[in-house]
């Protein structure tokens, strides 16, 4: 009896991705986009951000530091 109810499951299973993939259009595919560009550039913007802030961070602490002394007084 679990062998028969495997079978029917794993042919259902076939159905259901025949009539899913029958579905689709041929242009589908291309709209997707590009997921290793978008994976790419944005590593290169977390890249930037924080070599900005590597170069910038003292110049950028001290001008927070600065405005809040200001602020406080």
């Amino acid at each position: 009896m679990k062998i028969l109810a495997n079978r029917y499951g794993s042919l259902l299973m076939m159905l259901g991705t025949a009539l899913c993939s029958s579905m689709r259009s041929a242009e589908d595919h291309h709209e997707r986009g590009d997921v290793p560009g978008w994976v790419m550039i944005t590593l290169m913007s977390a890249v930037l951000v924080a070599a900005l802030l590597a170069l910038a961070g003292p110049a950028l602490e001290a001008m927070f530091n600065q405005a809040m002394d200001t602020v406080g007084s």
